[in-house]
């Protein structure tokens, strides 16, 4: 801790920081454009201007950039000096020379951060009456969109891009007060992350073009705290909503999980809640005939056959909420539960789950995954199965210059010094996969071989860690060498990480990162291990249990079983569609209850129109096992009195309840946790 003293008062900082950050956690107000931080400081933009002092008696005083100055004890400094006031007025006025001053038709009107700096200055009258620097927007593709008339060459966007993201195709070209930010041409962002281009813009140079379609003020819009739902990381997002649409997903800062940023499938692939053919109202079949019906119907009809029923069976969903789940298994028994996974890929999820549980082996949350100085991937291509792990693992790569800049006593947010000390520096990085993946960039080797293969070199080097791992015969010299780097760079490690899962469709990969991670702890250690599965909720419902959803085939197709309930789950993205087809076809009652209009409800004979993550409450729980909750963004009804879509859980613990001819008590998630 450190005591600076700002304007005659005294405040107590953590003296690891810059006095604009210190500042800022104190509630004090300093504008400024360059830094973030996540991305450290650079002084491009000197708008945090302050006057520092030698001491209490000092009168006279300099102009820093706060930014750039470290919080060291007994720092004297005033925010609100005339000279430091005029300085940031000026330096706002300089800036917006070239702006175009179109916050009317800017989509970061309103969400824009030039705008509260320039009001927080002062500013507010333009004395320049010259032509104006122009330039050309470029297409960015799909997903950006490219105002650069807008821009206040605050460098943000390439570094993160470049620096933060290692993107390659976005970069700064000109010279003096003609710098331009973009590509070398026309074409779409390759970088995975590229959507956080959107937040990392201060101004309204980057913008979210799935946003512009159907573009509204950031007031005019209903968000809610919610969680990704596209892979099983559970990065928190806040869904924007207007008029019973989601019209965008932008980041919610969690510390110990995503931290600033997501990746562009989590923040751009939201498109699917939106569609016109979801089920809206429950639909029963009758003969040829669709029967629209409301609630009430459809609770009565539908256990009405439930208890004419035999045997009741569930089909449980990993992109179903623990809730909804939970409420099936009550439905129908803990007997009839099942999870709706394919069997092999269950029983890779239970060996996740025991490795995770009994292994001993520390979990780490996703941003303590960047302080990891050696990972070695096995099996899973992260950028396309947790492209979030891809991010984080990037900055654990990075490490190693931020480690060099540490021993020169280079301060954490000094970050142009950290890349120039480091050059390029890297903590070592060793990927196996099937083909090629978006990490071999920043790897130090990357092994491509069938999954066997992959297996094999992990034991190997689980055994050359540790004569009591299993041995593997007949490895060639050539990759004896390379298991001898691997494994002489894992055992010098402080923190070395192990990464695989269940995506890479083998148990045998799982038991090789199991076992490296463990012959590492044996050897002292401070090792992590971190799996991924498939599915949001993968994790949550391994934990619950069930049989597979091959045993749930069987149990239809011997009979078995004469009603089925089917949560949220297109089966034929689990097995043979021709197989569930003809199961399903020998099953007198078939029940669906999804928000996605799916090919197995051509075999439903009743359908229950279920709310998307947007339009309900539930928990997740993710790769690590963080249980984490996302709430309702909007009512559908609320817009369409026609519209009759209830959580999953709640549709099913109401049949639970009329099957019963009890009272429905149960409106809340918590008391029944």
């Amino acid at each position: 801790m450190a005591t600076i003293h700002v304007d005659g008062k005294e405040y107590e900082v953590n003296g690891a920081d810059n006095l604009l950050q210190a500042c800022l956690s104190l509630g004090l107000d300093i504008p400024y454009f360059c830094w973030h931080p996540a991305l450290g400081s650079v002084g491009a933009c000197r708008q945090c201007a302050v006057k520092q002092y030698q001491n209490a008696e000092d009168t006279r005083g300099r102009l820093v950039m706060s930014c750039m100055t470290p919080a060291t004890d007994g720092t004297f400094i005033s925010i609100d000096d005339e000279e430091a006031k005029q300085f940031r007025e000026s330096v706002v006025e300089w800036l917006m020379t070239n702006h175009p001053h179109d916050c009317p038709v800017c989509e970061e009107g309103g969400n824009c951060h030039l705008q509260d700096m320039t009001v927080m200055t002062g500013h507010n009258f333009r004395r320049y009456r010259f032509t104006k620097r122009t330039h050309r927007n470029q297409d960015l593709g799909p997903f950006i969109s490219h105002e650069m008339n807008r821009c206040i060459a605050c460098y943000r966007c390439v570094r993160y891009y470049k620096d933060y993201a290692d993107g390659a195709d976005l970069g700064v070209y000109g010279a003096h007060d003609n710098v331009y930010f973009g590509r070398p041409e026309d074409g779409t962002l390759e970088s995975e992350f590229s959507g956080n281009l959107v937040e990392i813009c201060p101004t309204g140079v980057f913008t979210d073009k799935t946003h512009s379609e159907r573009y509204n003020r950031k007031w005019d819009m209903q968000f809610a705290p919610s969680i990704c739902q596209q892979c099983s990381i559970g990065c928190n997002t806040s869904p924007g909503e207007r008029y019973g649409e989601l019209r965008r997903i932008e980041n919610r800062y969690n510390g110990t999980v995503n931290h600033y940023f997501l990746c562009d499938r989590g923040r751009f692939g939201y498109g699917y809640v939106n569609l016109k053919d979801r089920p809206r109202q429950p639909i029963q079949r009758r003969g040829d005939d669709l029967i629209t019906l409301n609630a009430e119907q459809a609770m009565q009809g539908a256990a009405d056959i439930l208890r004419q029923s035999k045997k009741v069976i569930g089909i449980g969903s990993p992109r179903a909420s623990v809730e909804s789940n939970f409420a099936l298994r009550e439905l129908v028994g803990a007997d009839n539960f099942y999870t709706g996974i394919a069997q092999g890929e269950q029983e890779r999820l239970q060996l996740a789950l025991k490795v995770l549980r009994e292994g001993g082996i520390h979990t780490p949350a996703l941003r303590d995954i960047e302080s990891y100085d050696a990972v070695l991937v096995l099996g899973e291509d992260i950028t396309q199965t947790g492209a979030r792990v891809a991010l984080a693992v990037r900055q654990a790569v990075k490490g190693k210059a931020r480690e060099m800049a540490a021993a020169q006593k280079v301060a954490d947010w000094q970050i142009a010094a950290i890349l120039n000390i480091g050059q390029r520096a890297k903590h070592p990085l060793f990927v196996t996969n099937v083909d090629n993946t978006r990490l071999d960039d920043i790897a130090a080797w990357t092994y491509r071989a069938p999954v066997e293969d992959q297996a094999r070199l992990g034991f190997a080097i689980a055994h050359a860690l540790d004569d009591s791992a299993p041995a593997v015969n007949g490895i060639s010299s050539d990759l004896q060498n390379k298991i001898d780097v691997i494994v002489q760079a894992l055992a010098g490690a402080k923190k070395p990480l192990i990464i695989s899962g269940t995506n890479a469709g083998s148990a045998e990969v799982i038991q090789a990162a199991a076992n490296v991670a463990k012959a590492l702890k044996g050897r002292g250690s401070d090792v992590g291990i971190t799996m991924i599965a498939r599915s949001v909720n993968s994790m949550g419902l391994g934990m619950m249990g069930g049989g597979s959803l091959d045993d749930a085939l069987t149990e239809l197709e011997t009979g078995r079983a004469d009603a089925v309930v089917v949560l949220e789950n297109d089966l034929h993205r689990h097995a043979s569609a021709v197989r569930v087809n003809a199961a399903l076809a020998k099953a007198p009652l078939v029940m669906v209850v999804d928000h996605q209009r799916t090919a197995i409800m051509e075999n439903a004979h009743l359908v229950l129109s279920a709310a998307s993550f947007a339009e309900s409450d539930g928990t997740v729980i993710n790769n690590e096992g963080r249980a984490q909750r996302f709430f309702q963004v909007y009512d559908p009804a609320y817009y369409d009195s026609n519209t009759v879509m209830l959580e999953s859980w709640r549709w099913l613990h109401s049949l639970h309840s009329t099957v019963q001819n009890r009272e429905v008590d149960w409106t809340q998630l918590d008391p029944r946790y």
